[in-house]
């Protein structure tokens, strides 16, 4: 398995388990919701966050805007779902979980030189 894909999973992981803090625990949402969203807020952020934002911008700028990206992310969510639900507290957890996670799996990107970006 390549370094990408093992970071890619990582990323997945660590956006699951924080999903599953502010979504389930804080809103009472059902694990399927969990999962779609973690798996659409890791594309969304390796593409937007790490692609693109990481390079150009660097670590702090990147994992501010994936926070900002996955809370805005699981509202879209709340707004198309009738059966998911966010609150304030819990949008907020949800990003800066994500944000300080990110800010870490950045760093590890950076060292790993087999893994892209």
């Amino acid at each position: 398995m390549s370094k990408t894909v093992t970071a890619l999973i990582m990323k997945f992981v660590m956006t699951l388990i924080v999903a599953a803090i502010a979504f389930t625990f804080i809103d009472g949402n059902a694990w399927g919701w969990i999962f779609a969203l973690a798996i659409i807020g890791t594309i969304l952020n390796y593409v937007i966050g790490d692609l693109m934002v990481l390079p150009k911008y660097g670590n702090i700028v990147a994992s501010i805007g994936d926070g900002v990206i996955a809370a805005l992310t699981a509202y879209i969510f709340d707004l198309l779902i009738l059966d998911f639900r966010t609150s304030f507290t819990s949008l907020i957890v949800f990003g800066v979980l994500v944000a300080v996670g990110e800010y870490f799996f950045h760093q590890y990107l950076r060292r790993s030189e087999k893994v892209e970006p």
